[in-house]
C-alpha cells in the first residue's frame, strides 16, 4: 500500500516558489526521508501534507485516497518545537495533549515507556534534558497508536547523545510497522536511520527512492598510462564498470560499491599493451554524492 502519494505539488508565496511540481509516494512500513538544505521546502511540504497549508497548485493522496478528519486520525506530527507545560511533569503534559486529541489516559503509560521517560514521568517538563523533551514530543504524537508519524527535523538541535537517543528510537518504531516520514538536512541522519529519500532543492524534486538506489556507495578507480588514447581504446571493451570520465590527469572508472578490482583492471590494460602508471582505488562517499546532487 502507498501511505502517502504526492501529484505534482506546488507552492509559491508571491514571486518565491517554495515546492515546484513535486511527486512521489511513500511506502507502507517505511522510514521516509524527506533531504535537503534548509530553505529547500520541506517544512512547507509537510505543513501542505498536515493540511497546515494549501498547495498552490497539485494534489496528494493518504493510504490511497484523498484525506478527510478521519484519515488524520491515523497520523501522529510533530511539526514544530515540543509545547507544553515547564512546570508540570511529563506525565500531566500528556494529559492535557490526550484531551486536546480526545484520546484516553489509558495510553500515557505505554507511550512513556517507548520513549524510555517512564521512570521520569512525574519529573517537570523543566528538568528534562533537550533529548528528553524530544522524546515527550514523540510520545505526545503516538497517543492513539496511529499508523503514520510524520516528524520535522526530528534531532534539531540536539547533542550527541539525544541525536543517538531519537534515532534508535526511530528505529524501534519501524519495527512496530509504523511508516515514518521525517524531513531533515542531515545527510548522516538520513542514512542511519531511512529506508527512503526524496532529495529537494529550492522546491524542486531532485530524486527520490530507496536510500540504497539514491546516495550509492560508489568505488571510483583512478589510473593512467603515457599512452591515454590507447589507455582509453582498452578501457572502452572492458565490463564491470557504470561510468568513465577523463580528467585533466587520469581516467575515472566508476563501479558499484565493493566491486571494483584493480588486479583485473591492470591484467586488462596489460594484456591490450598498455602499461599503468598510475591505478588507485578510491571511496566515494555518500556525503560527496549528496553535494552533487544539491550542487553544494
Amino acid at each position: 500500500m502507498t501511505v502517502l502519494s504526492l501529484n505534482n505539488i506546488s507552492k509559491s508565496y508571491g514571486r518565491i516558489q517554495a515546492l515546484n511540481n513535486v511527486s512521489f509516494n511513500v511506502p507502507e512500513g517505511s522510514v521516509f526521508g524527506i533531504l535537503g538544505p534548509n530553505g529547500s521546502g520541506k517544512t512547507t511540504m509537510l505543513g501542505i501534507v498536515m493540511d497546515i497549508l494549501r498547495a498552490s497548485s497539485g494534489s496528494f493522496q493518504m493510504f490511497e485516497k484523498t484525506p478527510d478528519e478521519s484519515t488524520r486520525k491515523h497520523i501522529g506530527t510533530l511539526l514544530e518545537t515540543p509545547n507544553f507545560y515547564h512546570y508540570l511533569s511529563g506525565e500531566k503534559n500528556l494529559r492535557i495533549a490526550a484531551e486536546i486529541k480526545q484520546k484516553g489516559f489509558n495510553e500515557i503509560d505505554d507511550v512513556l515507556k517507548k520513549v524510555n521517560l517512564y521512570e521520569r514521568k512525574t519529573s517537570k517538563f523543566s528538568t528534562y534534558s533537550l533529548g528528553m523533551k524530544q522524546r515527550l514530543a514523540i510520545a505526545s504524537a503516538l497517543l492513539g497508536n496511529p499508523d503514520v508519524l510524520v516528524f520535522d527535523e526530528p534531532t534539531n538541535g540536539l547533542d550527541p547523545v539525544g541525536i543517538a537517543e531519537i534515532r534508535e528510537l526511530i528505529k524501534r518504531l519501524a519495527t512496530e510497522g509504523k511508516t515514518i516520514i521525517m524531513a531533515s538536512h542531515l545527510l548522516d541522519e538520513v542514512e542511519k536511520v531511512c529506508s527512503h529519500v526524496a532529495i529537494l532543492k529550492r522546491g524542486n524534486l531532485l530524486t527520490a527512492g530507496s536510500v540504497d538506489e539514491v546516495l550509492v556507495n560508489e568505488d571510483i578507480v583512478e589510473l593512467n598510462a603515457n599512452n591515454v588514447s590507447k589507455l582509453l581504446e582498452v578501457l572502452h571493451i572492458m565490463k564491470g564498470y557504470t561510468n568513465i570520465k577523463q580528467e585533466k590527469n587520469f581516467v575515472r572508472l566508476f563501479y558499484p560499491n565493493g566491486t571494483a578490482d584493480l588486479e583485473h583492471i591492470n591484467q586488462h590494460c596489460f594484456s591490450g599493451g598498455v602499461v599503468l602508471t598510475h591505478l588507485q582505488l578510491k571511496k566515494k562517499s555518500l556525503e560527496t554524492r549528496f553535494l552533487e546532487l544539491t550542487n553544494n
